[in-house]
């Protein structure tokens, strides 16, 4: 069994799409320290789903700090002829602070209602 927790920060705001069998997905894009080799910041998608998607939408933001756990994901597709490929974390997300640019009270973890 596999699992992965990454620690970062968003780097665009949540996308929050409705599924045809009525629930929802939020996808984030996640920047994560020392993830790449040579310590450098590596890159990551990250879906979540149901009441805690809706929450991560409402209140979420680019900057945001979150720790997501869950599953890894390798996709592979063809585009413009040739093969692309890329992973996705499929799981939970915990909010962790909010930007630092917010004017949110201290750095206490908030977390989504399920």
């Amino acid at each position: 069994m596999q699992r992965l927790t990454l620690t970062g920060r968003l780097t665009r705001d949540p996308e929050l799409r409705e599924l045809a069998n009525g629930g929802s997905v939020c996808k984030l894009r996640l920047a994560v320290d020392d993830m790449a080799a040579g310590h450098q910041t590596g890159y990551i998608n990250v879906s979540t789903f149901g009441k805690p998607a809706e929450a991560a939408a409402r209140i979420l933001q680019t900057g945001w700090l979150v720790a997501v756990d869950g599953r890894l994901e390798y996709r592979e597709w063809q585009q413009d002829g040739k093969t692309r490929h890329d992973y996705e974390l499929i799981g939970t997300v915990e909010f962790l602070a909010a930007p630092r640019t917010s004017a949110a009270d201290g750095d206490q973890p908030v977390r989504a209602a399920a």
